[in-house]
């Protein structure tokens, strides 16, 4: 990698006059949001956390930037989970936010698609497209403060990956600000383009390291017209499976989330999360919370609902199923679901896996796995939960009832290379959604080929030849 530089103070004041002094936090006080993520796993420092408001601010600070050879720290909303927003205890990186690119350029439903600036949260782009009578899928807990720039830039999945896909795939266009200062504009809402190499799948998933997003084209899609939503209590994960396969068979695309958690996730929730209430009577080792939409207010996603249900407690797969009467039942049912990062909290220190393997080896993972964190630290427990239909299971590991935290902790690179070693046996990934950051950075390069890594860098040299962008991230 090269070498940086330490910013200069003529080089800090001269690009904090390109943000002006307002947004450009110098007081420790002022900058601490921007330098721990919310887990307390990373704390940085910096000289200065600048907050431009315009893609040509961004790009006048990496010209000066990348001429200082200073290294630029990107981040949306720091909701990451892998450390790539978060700059190094150095002190030497800046830090660039974009919460201030929050404009939604233009809304076209006739065109199926949205232009957004990279600070706009989640939550405000589904908004925007709810306003305008469609539909913008991308779905995750956080949607209230991440920012679509760190969702495009993590490739981040969510809850609805199942039937409309990742942050790539609703993804049409991208401006973005190169390291040199280069603004590339590809802001192009077109279905089909194959005039030479699709560039915005390098920035896509890249996590800043090949520039910084300011501006995209987004797909909407239509609105579904009906939904149905289910929790069921299952014996088993292969239960599990035979019921997603059927639900696949019966509702096709329709099938718009397919979740499972653990008996023990969801009794977690229960006993420490506010605002919920008991749903269903007893317990059981799996639950799945699963959704069916259609175009059509016809019934017809009720209707396969409830075949869906009716069949699972026929084959003896089901013990148990509540389906949501109303649309506040529905979201009582999803807040289980995502209350459960939040309540994994109150059982002590965990290690955290973001693994995917093929779905119909889910279940053997969960097993091989139990054994392999049973050999690094008898008394772990598993606390599992995910998104089955994609094979994107959060494997926690949280610790044993009678040991310290820190001591445990202190595990955490034998137990996940462990659990990596056994996902890579599998044909797995080490990172499903959340990518690589400064967390999985050494095991990237341990999985991942030699002509993977080769081309990588290749890349990252040819965008970004002093190395500024995000620099000891991913490569």
């Amino acid at each position: 990698m090269p070498k940086l530089n330490p910013p200069t103070p003529e080089l800090i004041d001269a690009l904090s006059a390109i943000v002006g002094e307002r947004y450009a936090l110098r007081d420790e006080q002022a900058q601490a949001p921007y330098l721990t993520e919310w887990r307390d796993k990373y704390f940085g420092r910096s000289p200065v956390v600048l907050r431009p408001g315009s893609q040509q601010e961004v790009a006048a600070i990496l010209k000066l930037a990348n001429e200082a050879k200073v290294g630029i720290v990107p981040q949306g909303g720091n909701t990451g989970l892998v450390g790539s927003q978060i700059p190094f205890e150095s002190g030497h990186e800046i830090v660039l936010a974009t919460e201030r690119l929050n404009a939604v350029r233009n809304v076209d439903v006739a065109g199926g698609s949205m232009v957004v600036e990279a600070g706009v949260t989640l939550a405000d782009v589904q908004k925007a497209a709810e306003d305008a009578g469609a539909l913008f899928p991308l779905s995750l807990g956080s949607e209230g403060s991440c920012r679509i720039g760190g969702n495009l830039s993590s490739n981040a999945g969510g809850v609805q990956v199942l039937a409309y896909g990742n942050a790539r795939d609703l993804t049409l266009g991208l401006e973005v600000v190169l390291a040199d200062g280069r603004i590339w504009d590809g802001l192009r809402a077109l279905k089909k383009d194959n005039s030479g190499y699709d560039l915005k799948h390098l920035f896509i998933g890249s996590e800043g390291t090949l520039g910084i997003i300011t501006a995209a084209v987004l797909k909407l899609h239509p609105r579904p017209a009906e939904k149905a939503t289910a929790l069921v209590a299952l014996n088993d994960l292969e239960a599990i499976l035979a019921v997603f396969e059927r639900s696949r068979e019966v509702a096709g695309n329709g099938l718009t989330a397919f979740e499972f958690l653990s008996g023990w996730g969801l009794e977690t929730v229960m006993t420490h999360m506010p605002g919920v209430r008991k749903t269903l009577d007893g317990s059981a080792p799996w639950y799945v919370l699963m959704e069916i939409s259609s175009g059509v207010a016809d019934g017809s996603a009720q209707s396969s609902m409830e075949g869906i249900l009716s069949e699972a407690f026929e084959r003896e797969l089901a013990v148990d199923a509540v389906l949501a009467a109303s649309l506040d039942q529905s979201d009582h049912l999803w807040k289980l679901r995502e209350d459960l990062s939040e309540a994994q909290k109150f059982v002590g220190g965990s290690i955290k896996h973001d693994i995917s393997v093929p779905v119909a080896q889910i279940p053997e993972f969960v097993r091989r796995a139990a054994e392999v964190v049973e050999g690094v630290c008898p008394g772990a427990r598993p606390f599992i939960f995910g998104h089955f239909g994609d094979g994107n299971v959060h494997y926690n590991v949280a610790q044993p009832t009678e040991m310290n935290k820190e001591v445990y902790l202190s595990k955490w690179d034998l137990m996940s290379d462990a659990v990596h070693d056994l996902v890579t046996d599998m044909g797995g990934s080490i990172s499903a959604e959340h990518g690589i950051g400064r967390m999985k950075r050494e095991a990237l390069a341990r999985y991942r080929s030699k002509t993977e890594l080769d081309m990588m860098r290749v890349i990252k040299a040819a965008l970004d030849p002093h190395g500024i962008l995000n620099p000891g991230k991913v490569i």
